[in-house]
């Protein structure tokens, strides 16, 4: 016999109701549908489960949408990866079809964008060469985009627009198809590109101004934030940055709520492969929240999936979306 004062609950005295009278937040008419063999991407995006990622997918794609259409801001806040793994090509797609209006790089995206389009190639393998002191030693890529920021900074451009109209005129950059600094400055898509001094291999090149860097940085960041400022009902998409510009967007916020109101009625997403502390608070909830509360409220989307097959597919849904309109 049991030494304890407390004895074990009666489960015979438990009041049960019948299953078909409980609210439950799964059925079947949600479930996910089995696609025909050489079906639509229309017809594959509609056969997602309607349930969790399966209609936060479909919301994005909505979302954009309604901003092309609308005419209202549609910002990618992108990191290195997204450039890295070669996805220049379908986001200059999305630029020129209207679903990219700004872009927000930080200087891993401006790198990699940048030596892509002079050389065709990017992405050193650091451990093969750290050793050597060979890592971040490349002749071309320090030079050029230093000189390109000074000689912008003298002309009071932003680091986007100085580096986009090098590779514009730069004969030597011959890959300058698949550069999306190049394509966004032939068409005057804003780029902005946000710096943290030592954090990228051009700082350490003889030919860096630190001067003309941050000035032309901090440039941009109040160039975003007119761009920000200005996104009521759009889109702002962080891709693969974890840190750096999440917390630029959050300040950007924060100036367009001090100089007369937060945007409001936006849409914000943040699609990686891991959902991180900041691009979940500052980047989904915070800015979403600024704007007011009902029809001034925002939503905020975490899509986790690798860059290199999200991106195409969203690019893929929104292309779908576009043929099925009258």
């Amino acid at each position: 016999m049991s030494v304890y004062s407390a004895r074990p609950i009666r489960p015979d005295r438990l009041k049960t109701y019948p299953l078909g009278t409980r609210p439950s937040k799964v059925s079947v008419k949600d479930f996910a549908r089995v696609v025909k063999p050489r079906a639509s991407v229309a017809a594959w995006v509609n056969s997602l489960p309607k349930i969790l990622a399966g209609n936060d997918f479909r919301s994005v794609a909505e979302a954009l949408e309604r901003a092309r259409i609308g005419r209202k801001q549609i910002i990618w806040g992108l990191g290195g990866h997204v450039i890295k793994v070669g996805l220049g090509p379908v986001l200059i797609d999305l630029m020129r079809r209207g679903y990219v209006t700004a872009v927000a790089m930080n200087g891993a995206a401006l790198i990699h964008d940048f030596e892509i389009a002079l050389v065709g190639a990017t992405s050193e393998d650091v451990p093969a060469v750290l050793g050597r002191g060979k890592f971040g030693m490349a002749e071309e890529t320090g030079r050029f985009i230093n000189e390109a920021i000074a000689a912008g900074d003298k002309e009071n451009l932003g680091i986007g627009e100085s580096v986009g109209r090098f590779l514009s005129r730069y004969r030597g950059a011959r890959f300058r198809r698949f550069s999306l600094l190049a394509a966004a400055y032939a068409v005057r898509v804003p780029v902005t590109v946000h710096e943290a001094i030592g954090t990228d291999i051009i700082h350490m090149h003889p030919a860096t101004d630190a001067r003309a860097l941050g000035a032309a940085t901090h440039r941009d960041f109040l160039l975003l934030a007119a761009l920000v400022k200005a996104m009521s009902g759009g889109v702002y998409l962080n891709v693969g940055s974890a840190v750096i510009l999440p917390e630029v967007f959050l300040k950007c916020i924060s100036l367009a709520a001090n100089l007369g109101g937060a945007p409001r009625g936006i849409t914000t997403v943040n699609l990686d492969f891991i959902q991180h502390y900041r691009p979940t608070q500052n980047v989904l909830i915070r800015p979403t929240q600024a704007g007011g509360k009902g029809r001034q409220a925002g939503h905020g989307y975490a899509l986790t999936g690798h860059h290199e097959l999200m991106i195409p597919l969203l690019a893929a849904a929104l292309r779908a979306r576009g043929r099925a309109r009258p």
